[in-house]
C-alpha cells in the first residue's frame, strides 16, 4: 500500500491500462505536452509517444467523434474534457451516438469510450467551470455514469471503465485532486454499478456519490458523538444504481438522507428517494431527505462556499430524519 493522490491516482491508472492493452491512447486538450490542466497525464507522452497520447484542437466535439470512430473499430479511446462544463459542445456526439450505437447495430458493435472530465466545485472558478452534471448523462440510456470519492476509488474504478465495453462518463471531482488515501501498489479493479458501505450504523442511512462521501463521513463521525449511529453508502456510480445496497440498508435503518453536490432538482437524490418511495416505503419512518447544492449557477470566488454542501449540511438533515423530518 502507498499514500496516493487522487491526482496520482488516476494518472497511475492510465499508465497502467495503456502499458496492458496497447489499444489503449489518450486524446485531449493539453494532454501531451502539458500533461494536461491540472498534471493528470504527465510523463505519459515520454513513455508511450505522440501516437498515443495525443493533444487536440479545441473541439470538444472533434475529440469524442474521433474517440467513438476509434472505438467502433476496437481501440479503447481515453477522451479527457478539460472541464465538465465543456461537455455541452460534445452532447450530439455523446448523447446520439457513443450511447446508441451499440443498441442501433443490435450488438454488434461496441464502443469501450471513457470520457474523463474535471467536475464540481472547489477551485472557486465560478459557474462555467464548476458544474455537477452526473444527473444529466445518467438519463440517457446507454451510458455509465462514474464518480469516484477517494484515490483507492479513483483508481480502481478508472481501470474498470477503460477496460468496459461500453461508453463511460468518468467524472473526476477537482476538489478531492490532492486528498490522499492508501492505494494497492497491486493492480486492482472496482467493478461498476456496485456500491460500497463505508461506514455501518443503525440509525440512518447516507447514500452519497463523489466529494459528498468525504463530508459524509465526517458528519457521521460527528453524530456518533451524539448516539446517532449513521451507515454511510459510497454510490459509486450515478448509473448503473446499487439498488440492493442500498434498499437493504434503508430496511434496516428505517431512515434514509441522500447527499450529492448538484442542486436538487431532477438530481440523482431524486432517483433515490423515488427508488425508496417505490421498494421501500412502508420501511420508512420519516421523509427521505436530500442535501444538495442551491438551485443556482455557482459564483466566482468564497461565495462559492454559500452555494455547495458540506458536513454542517448533513448533520442538519440527520437531526431532521431522526425527529421524522
Amino acid at each position: 500500500m502507498s499514500q496516493l493522490s487522487y491526482r496520482r491516482a488516476l494518472t497511475q491508472a492510465i499508465d497502467e491500462e495503456m502499458a496492458r492493452d496497447a489499444g489503449v491512447f489518450l486524446i485531449g486538450e493539453d494532454v501531451a505536452d502539458s500533461g494536461g490542466a491540472f498534471g493528470l497525464t504527465r510523463g505519459l507522452l515520454a513513455k508511450y509517444g505522440e501516437m498515443r497520447v495525443r493533444d487536440t484542437p479545441i473541439s470538444e466535439e472533434a475529440i469524442v467523434g474521433l474517440g467513438i470512430g476509434a472505438a467502433a473499430l476496437g481501440l479503447r479511446p481515453i477522451v479527457e474534457i478539460m472541464f465538465m462544463d465543456f461537455i455541452f459542445l460534445a452532447m450530439d456526439q455523446i448523447a446520439n451516438h457513443a450511447a446508441k450505437m451499440r443498441y442501433m447495430y443490435g450488438g454488434q458493435v461496441h464502443i469501450p469510450l471513457v470520457v474523463r472530465t474535471l467536475s464540481g466545485g472547489g477551485f472557486r472558478a465560478g459557474m462555467h467551470h464548476s458544474q455537477s452534471l452526473e444527473s444529466v448523462f445518467g438519463h440517457i440510456p446507454g451510458l455509465k455514469v462514474v464518480m469516484p470519492s477517494d484515490a483507492y476509488e479513483a483508481k480502481g474504478l478508472l481501470k474498470s471503465s477503460i477496460r468496459d465495453p461500453d461508453p463511460v462518463i468518468f467524472m473526476e471531482q477537482k476538489s478531492l485532486l490532492g486528498a490522499k488515501v492508501e492505494v494497492p501498489d497491486n493492480d486492482y479493479l472496482i467493478p461498476l454499478g456496485v456500491a460500497k458501505v463505508r461506514r455501518t450504523g443503525s440509525d440512518v442511512t447516507i447514500v452519497a456519490i463523489g466529494i459528498m462521501v468525504s463530508h459524509t463521513l465526517q458528519a457521521a463521525e460527528e453524530l456518533a458523538q451524539e448516539g446517532i449511529e449513521a451507515e454511510v453508502v459510497d454510490a459509486r456510480t450515478a448509473m448503473p444504481i446499487d439498488s440492493d445496497t442500498i434498499l437493504n440498508s434503508v430496511k434496516k435503518t428505517n431512515r434514509l438522507v441522500v447527499a450529492h453536490e448538484a442542486p436538487a432538482p431532477f438530481g440523482f437524490g431524486a432517483e433515490i428517494a423515488a427508488l425508496a418511495a417505490e421498494k421501500a416505503l412502508y420501511y420508512l419512518d420519516a421523509p427521505v431527505i436530500r442535501v444538495t447544492s442551491k438551485f443556482t449557477p455557482i459564483p466566482v470566488g468564497r461565495s462559492e462556499d454559500y452555494i455547495l454542501p458540506g458536513k454542517k449540511d448533513i448533520v442538519e438533515a440527520v437531526h431532521r430524519a431522526i425527529k421524522g423530518g
